[in-house]
Order: C-alpha cells, then sequence, then structure tokens
C-alpha cells in the first residue's frame, strides 16, 4: 500500500464544493457520535456501521437535513466508517474516545469509487464536482483503492492511496549505523557523520508570536479575524512543510546507505509532558521546561522514526529500537563501560572519570546505541545500560 499526495487547482465553484462535502462529511459524524453518546447514557447498546447507515438514510430524507443529499453518498458512509473504525480503536486501547470535529480542523472525506486519474492532463475526476486540475509531481503507481481529500491552511489536497504486488527487497548495503538525535545536533551517526537540522519553529518564532499577537487583538469570528487566522494558519504551514522535508531527505538519504539502523526508544510524549502543575503544587524550572519542550516537538523526533522505519523496510532494511537509559553516561570502551553522571559534566564533552576517554557526547552516545543494537541481535531483547530503572536525564537544556 502506497499513498501519493498532490495539491488540487481548484476554481471557485470546485472549491466551494469541496467546503460543503466537507461539512456534511463532518455534520454525519458529529450527529452519529452525538448519536451513539445519547445511547451509551441510556443504557442503550451502541449501533453498528449498518445501523448508522440506516439513520444516515432518515437523515436524507427529513426536510431540515435534505441538503444532505447533495454531498457524495458513499463520502458520508466513510465517515461513519471512520467513526466505527475510532470506537473499535478506542475499545481496543489504541486510541481516546472519539471527538467531535470542529470546521476547519483536518477537514477530509474519502471517496471508495467513482473516481478517474487522468495522469497525461493531470486531472483528476471527483463524483458531483467533475475534473480538476492538480499539480503532477510524481506518476502514481499501482492500482487505485481510494482517495481522500483534505484541506489545510486554505489549500485542498488529494491523496491516492494505491496498492501493487512488489518483490521481496533486498539492501543494497550491509551496513549497521546508530543515531543519537539531540537538539543542538540533530543526529549524530556512529560513523561520525552529523546532520544539523533545519529549527523550522525557531527560525520563525518572532514572526509566528507577532501574528498570533494581532490575531489576539481581533474581534472573534469577524472577517479581520478570520483574515488575520489564515495567515498564522499558513504560517503554521510553512513551519511543518519546512521540518517534513529536511526530515525526509535526512531519513532518505540515512536509509538508502544502512541497512540496519539503530535508534533509541524515546518516550517523547513524556519527555515534552508540561511542568507548569496546578495552583497547589506549581512546578519547577517551567520556563526553562517549556523552552525544552517547544525544542524536542520542533525536531520532530516521532516523525523521524516513522520515516526512517517505513523507507528502510521499503529498501530491504530494519530499524532496532533500544532502551535510551545511560547512553551518554556509559563509557563506550569495551574494558570499562563505566557508568556515572560524571562522566558528562557539560553538554557537548563526555570524559570518563575512569579510564580518561574523552569524545564528543553526542558521539558517545551513539556508540553506546550501537553497542546496544549489536546486543539485541545477538539476545533478541532490549538492554538496558547501568542499574537504575529512572529514566536518563534530559540531554539538552534549551
Amino acid at each position: 500500500m502506497q499513498a501519493f499526495k498532490f495539491k488540487l487547482k481548484t476554481k471557485t465553484k470546485q472549491a466551494q464544493c469541496l467546503w460543503r462535502f466537507a461539512g456534511s462529511c463532518r455534520y454525519v459524524f458529529n450527529q452519529a457520535l452525538k448519536l451513539q453518546k445519547s445511547r451509551y447514557e441510556q443504557g442503550e447498546k451502541k449501533l453498528s456501521y449498518a445501523g448508522l447507515c440506516d439513520m444516515l438514510t432518515q437523515w436524507k430524507q427529513t426536510p431540515k437535513t435534505q441538503w444532505l443529499n447533495n454531498a457524495p453518498s458513499q463520502s458520508l458512509q466513510q465517515s461513519l466508517k471512520n467513526l466505527d473504525r475510532a470506537y473499535q480503536n478506542f475499545f481496543s486501547k489504541r486510541a481516546h474516545f472519539p471527538q467531535f470535529k470542529k470546521r476547519g480542523v483536518r477537514d477530509a472525506f474519502r471517496y471508495p469509487q467513482g473516481f478517474k486519474l487522468d495522469q497525461i492532463r493531470s486531472r483528476i475526476y471527483l463524483p458531483k464536482i467533475g475534473w480538476i486540475k492538480y499539480f503532477n509531481s510524481q506518476t502514481v503507481l499501482g492500482k487505485i483503492k481510494n482517495i481522500t481529500v483534505s484541506q489545510r491552511a486554505g489549500a485542498w489536497y488529494v491523496s491516492i492511496q494505491t496498492e501493487k504486488e512488489v518483490s521481496t527487497p533486498v539492501h543494497a548495503n550491509r551496513d549497521i549505523v546508530a543515531i543519537d538525535v539531540g537538539i543542538a545536533k540533530f543526529a549524530v551517526l556512529s560513523t561520525k557523520q552529523t546532520y544539523a537540522g533545519c529549527h523550522a519553529l525557531k527560525e520563525k518564532l518572532n514572526r509566528l508570536k507577532h501574528e498570533q499577537r494581532q490575531l489576539s487583538k481581533k474581534v472573534k469570528f469577524s472577517q479581520n479575524w478570520l483574515k488575520q487566522k489564515r495567515i498564522v494558519s499558513r504560517l503554521h504551514y510553512q513551519i511543518s512543510n519546512t521540518r517534513l522535508d529536511y526530515l525526509h531527505k535526512t531519513s532518505h538519504d540515512i536509509s538508502k546507505n544502512h541497512a540496519m539502523i539503530v535508534l533509541e526508544d524515546l518516550q517523547i510524549k513524556n519527555m515534552s509532558k508540561s511542568s507548569s502543575g496546578t495552583m497547589d503544587m506549581p512546578g519547577k524550572k517551567v520556563k526553562i521546561k517549556s523552552g525544552l519542550n517547544r525544542s524536542i516537538l520542533d525536531q520532530g523526533w516521532y516523525e523521524f522514526r516513522r520515516q526512517l522505519s517505513y523507507k528502510t523496510k521499503w529498501l530491504g532494511g530494519e530499524v532496532i529500537l533500544v532502551n535510551s537509559q545511560y547512553t551518554s553516561q556509559t563509557c563506550p570502551i569495551p574494558d570499562c563501560r563505566h557508568v556515572s553522571k560524571e562522566n558528562r559534566k557539560t553538554q557537548a564533552d563526555f570524559n570518563c572519570v575512569a579510564c580518561g576517554f574523552k569524545e564528543n557526547a553526542d558521539y558517545v552516545g551513539s556508540l553506546n546505541i550501537l553497542a546496544a543494537g549489536h546486543a539485541v541481535l545477538a539476545c533478541g531483547e532490549k538492554v538496558q545500560l547501568g542499574h537504575s530503572v529512572k529514566q536518563e536525564p534530559n540531554r539538552i537544556v534549551a
């Protein structure tokens, strides 16, 4: 399965139709969720997908909601499938309880069939809309299964999901490498190769603060407020695109040149958790921790790991996750392996107090990650350095 995403060249009437269809799908999702919650409060059993489809038919026949007939029926049914899948993920403890959708937040709808793709003329046919041109940046390969139309920062995009048979890939290289991710340096490899990082949010933070202050001064939902909100949304989108572009280029370069990649199994959600506390028990060093959290999230470590995982798999490689504890406090010399906080008194330098070994701290971390990766390959289990079960202290101070 693979997805190809393109930006649509929508005309005014076409964009209006897309907004209406997305609004209809959002309304159906929210009404179905409201119905399910109401039945639960009354002690009734949750409706199945078939039962929700019957309710959709009734809503279309109701005079107040007959406008639902203007939207593609299959797209409305796909919204009900999304809700049913959200409930299944919740009961399986893979996700939180389904939330009501808001206008302007992840507006999207899906076509399971009825569409047509003309790659020669760079256009796509959408039921009840017609042919729409798109920016053709790559060739769509495989059998098209469904397409999803989504909106981001005022622009519309189409994501085409395809399916194709591929042979089992064999990676061209047989190298193994470990990566130590950070903030001052985005990634340091065990080969001493370094990636500096792009710091997308940091570079535009002052401008973003200015635009958000301007937004706070506008009357909410006024025309000036909506105009300023679009400016803020586009700025957020530019930051996101800059970060994603860098992560894609970096992950492509690493996955192409190394068959096996070892990463720390970082709990990023816990690392970036707020320390503000409560009124009764306020947190400590809140401002410093807030800056650290922003810097961690600006790097996109989880997205980097996700991209490395699927790209390496496509090429016939593998990504190994190891325990992140004490990788920056352990001496990498095999005859020493001394673990102590004193080994790393500064951010950049590692100086073993036992054997006197000196090296860049991030490079030492990557060597320890590599050693843990070899141990995982040997015994098939995650390896924990040191003896404490406490999480390793944060490496970077913003």
